[in-house]
């Protein structure tokens, strides 16, 4: 007779949080039950929490972390983290992407949706912005992401793009959900022309379906709208599913091929794992979450192994339990070239964040003249001809796990290289950056269902 034997649950490590209900700090640790980990803490007054953080063995948690070292941990560098974020001596990383939140209104209202946008007139003005973007040079973040709410919502956004531009922010990034970019032909070439680099687009998978779901109503049709006029005029486009378990994971290999078959217009996907901060229907469960190494799974599996687990690396910029990367080129028959460094240097030294942020803006960025000295003959084993290919068939795959109110692990907090610029009401010198799951942090709400 099989017996099955119960693994007993075992401590990895010590870390701090904080209460799902009321956001005390807490003190928390990472424990395994047999192939999964788990976040656990107990708050006096609301109880214990224990959430799924990692699924499975494939990829081992202890390989993926394995070039990762934890910094010497004393409870008092953090003494006040997530309370008063903005930088403090205890973080650890430097800014690689700024995001400015330039209105609160959106034109959808989706179940799920971080910022809990809403149709708030309040907002900052260009010359405001300005401003805000003259503090970020200042301060070396150049790399900036205009965010929300939904950007499109402002119809002065290329003046927004423009003041960005002349404040000396090298790198623009507009995160939409494409609807407004789909349905007015001429605002793709506008801010093209104001000087954006590259669009972040909301695309959630291949089917309304997904979207009569997701966010209530059927977009596929804007989507691929959007994507067609920015490919007129030059303007990469990174696809940016929000992956929901019994939703749209089961489409993730269809949202590779289609990004794929839409390169180079199409840079590359950026999966974000749903976390539960902001605007959510119910409080989750672990049934409500996927984890990291499923995701992987999934695009191994469904790819049908065109792309394997070994195809990518943890993030050289963050945590390397907070996400993953590719690095591609895509072949004239729509194959894949695999690139990617599996022992990434550490991103925040002197100029290393510069590096990573540049990095991914090359392969983000679209160039009508690498295009048009790309030829479709050319012999890719050729050095000239497979460098330029880089250059305009770049391709990323990459996933961010943000971390909400039940998850939240303060040492990942600590390394987090996304950060939300918050002006000050009165003067720059108000001016913060504050890590983006620190921001957006918002405690448990009562379900909506």
């Amino acid at each position: 007779m099989n017996v099955k034997v119960k693994i007993p649950p075992r401590v990895i490590r010590e870390t701090l949080s904080i209460c799902p209900e009321c956001k005390k700090r807490l003190s928390a640790v990472i424990v395994r039950r047999g192939s999964d980990y788990f976040l656990e803490k107990t708050c006096p007054e609301h109880g214990s929490s224990s959430t799924v953080t990692w699924r499975g063995e494939n990829p081992s948690y202890y390989d993926w972390g394995a070039g990762y070292i934890p910094p010497a941990w004393d409870e008092n560098i953090a003494l006040n983290c997530p309370d008063n974020c903005g930088l403090c001596s205890g973080h650890l990383q430097k800014t690689c992407c700024a995001l400015v939140e330039v209105t609160h209104r959106c034109d959808l209202h989706c179940p799920v949706c971080f910022a809990n946008s809403d149709h708030n007139d309040t907002e900052p003005t260009v010359e405001e912005l300005y401003s805000q973007f003259q503090q970020l040079v200042k301060d070396g973040a150049t790399f900036v992401q205009l965010s929300g709410g939904e950007p499109t919502a402002r119809d002065d956004l290329t003046e927004i793009v423009a003041a960005a531009k002349r404040a000396g922010c090298v790198n623009i990034q507009l995160n939409s959900n494409g609807i407004r970019l789909g349905r007015d032909k001429h605002l793709a070439r506008a801010l093209r022309e104001a000087g954006l680099s590259f669009v972040f687009m909301q695309f959630d998978g291949t089917d309304d379906e997904i979207y009569n779901k997701l966010r209530g109503g059927s977009l596929l049709t804007d989507k691929i709208a959007a994507i067609n006029n920015c490919a007129d005029v030059f303007l990469g486009v990174t696809l940016v599913p929000t992956l929901v378990p019994g939703i749209n994971d089961n489409n993730i290999g269809e949202i590779i091929d289609f990004g794929l078959s839409n390169s180079p217009v199409v840079r590359g996907i950026h999966f974000q794992p749903i976390s539960y901060f902001g605007r959510y229907p119910h409080p989750p469960e672990n049934k409500d979450r996927i984890t990291l190494p499923e995701v992987l799974r999934a695009i191994e599996e469904q790819t049908g192994g065109k792309l394997n687990i070994s195809d990518f690396a943890p993030s050289s910029c963050d945590h390397p339990y907070c996400g993953f990367h590719g690095d591609f080129v895509v072949l004239p028959n729509k194959a894949l070239m695999k690139l990617t460094q599996k022992k990434p240097a550490p991103c925040c030294g002197d100029d290393a964040h510069l590096k990573n942020r540049n990095f991914v803006a090359r392969r983000w960025n679209r160039s009508e003249k690498s295009e048009a000295n790309s030829d479709e003959g050319e012999d890719f084993t050729e050095l000239n001809a497979f460098a330029k290919r880089i250059k305009s068939h770049g391709f990323t795959i990459t996933a961010m796990v943000f971390q909400d109110a039940w998850n939240l692990d303060i040492q990942r907090l600590r390394q987090c290289s996304l950060h939300v610029s918050e002006r000050g009401l009165s003067t720059n010198s108000d001016h913060k950056m504050i890590p983006f799951c620190a921001k957006y942090l918002t405690a448990a709400q009562p379900s909506r269902e």
